[in-house]
């Protein structure tokens, strides 16, 4: 095929799913309620948390870090997607499919630290809380997601560069939700079968060993709490862990099919299920399952919007 020009003047053609659905109006409408939870739960968990003093603890903190990932993921996908359906305009200029490619892999490569790292708070505070505060005093707890930021900006600075570095062919037409690897080397002139083999290391890196640290974390949390001789608390461990859990596999499932498996094992549809799942609906769900069933949290909310919302009585 023909090459065509992949400077700025150049432009991408976004087919998400919302253009590969036969309601995409019905569909349209549930991704835009799901944003919307998704934005409101994690802005108001960023507030609370940033406002409350008493949640100014290293288990909030990484909650609202968690919460800050989701609020940009999200909004750097999904507006688009539902305004290019609107207007019918599906364009992406080559720069603005860059940068959002760059964006959406910092923060997935974040969280994908994070999500660990709030694993192992979990586990210290319930298997060794005598020594909570010195395994996570505020150095370990800040140098643990400073790391997570450095290693997602660099990874993902070093897989921008190297994706649009190569000469596209006359198709641009990105069968994704949004700008990502595997469909952008599907589009490309030449050979790409190293880089994807490169893409599978990096991804095996990136995502199974905090798969594994947030697996063996819960075990051990699970072990511990059997040993407890309160039924009320290993039911209430088993929940919280499984409620976890279930929205870590939903995050690392999604992202190991669409960054671990080969290219060819996936369809362009299921490639967009994918991204709709680890952009919109665990970015909505972190919040219901990590913090706003926390008792904590929810006082803290009340305290937080009753100081502003509710009128005070004036004393004379």
């Amino acid at each position: 095929m023909e090459r065509w020009n992949s400077s700025l003047g150049g432009a991408f053609i976004l087919v998400g799913i919302l253009d590969d659905s036969g309601s995409p109006e019905l569909l349209c409408v549930v991704i835009t309620v799901m944003y919307t939870l998704a934005l409101t739960s994690n802005g108001l968990l960023i507030l609370v948390i940033t406002v409350d003093r008493q949640l100014h603890v290293p288990m909030y903190l990484l909650l609202g870090q968690l919460s800050l990932i989701d609020f940009f993921l999200t909004s750097i996908v999904i507006p688009k997607a539902v305004m290019d359906f609107l207007l019918k305009d599906n364009t992406i200029s080559f720069g603005g499919c860059a940068l959002q490619m760059f964006l959406a892999l910092t923060l997935g490569g974040a969280e994908d630290l994070l999500l660990a790292f709030m694993a192992y708070d979990r586990y210290v505070a319930i298997c060794h809380p005598l020594n909570y505060m010195i395994y996570m005093r505020p150095s370990i707890c800040w140098l643990g997601v400073a790391t997570s930021w450095i290693l997602g900006f660099l990874s993902a600075l070093g897989y921008t560069i190297h994706t649009m570095q190569y000469p596209f062919c006359k198709s641009r037409k990105i069968r994704d939700l949004f700008c990502e690897i595997p469909p952008l080397l599907k589009l490309a002139c030449a050979d790409t079968s190293t880089y994807e083999f490169m893409v599978y290391v990096m991804g095996v890196a990136f995502l199974i060993p905090p798969l594994a640290t947030i697996l063996a974390s819960y075990t051990l949390i699970l072990f511990t709490v059997l040993n407890k001789p309160s039924n009320e608390g290993r039911r209430k461990a088993f929940v919280t862990c499984s409620s976890h859990l279930t929205v870590v596999g939903l995050y690392y499932g999604a992202l190991t099919v669409m960054f671990v498996l080969p290219s060819s094992y996936l369809t362009p549809k299921q490639e967009n299920i994918l991204s709709v799942f680890y952009t919109v609906v665990t970015p909505a769900l972190n919040p219901l399952i990590y913090s706003l069933r926390n008792k904590e949290v929810t006082g803290a909310l009340r305290r937080v919007l009753g100081k502003w919302l509710l009128p005070t009585e004036s004393t004379f």
